[in-house]
């Protein structure tokens, strides 16, 4: 379930605020939802898995702080991410 050294920079590169942008909150959302569309796709095959079900609430947890965060920080931001993520709230 782990990213991809070269998919996980394409995100990066896609969501970046700055040119040294790793951590900013766009970008972490973007990782998290990737993880948890992949993750989906895993539970398709193996429906018993109940550990990765565990770390897959755990994420989309993870996500939805991060979501509030730039809610409360940028709006605007949270709308754009929204939408180009295609997640909905």
């Amino acid at each position: 379930m782990v990213l991809v050294k070269e998919k996980k920079k394409k995100i990066i590169d896609s969501y970046k605020v700055h040119t040294k942008d790793t951590g900013s909150a766009e970008v972490q959302i973007a990782l998290i939802t990737e993880r948890i569309n992949s993750l989906t796709e895993h539970f398709k095959q193996h429906a018993k898995d109940h550990h990765s079900r565990r770390g897959l609430l755990a994420l989309v947890g993870r996500r939805r702080r991060f979501l509030n965060y730039l809610k409360k920080k940028d709006t605007k931001k949270y709308e754009e991410i929204l939408e180009k993520l295609n997640l909905r709230k």
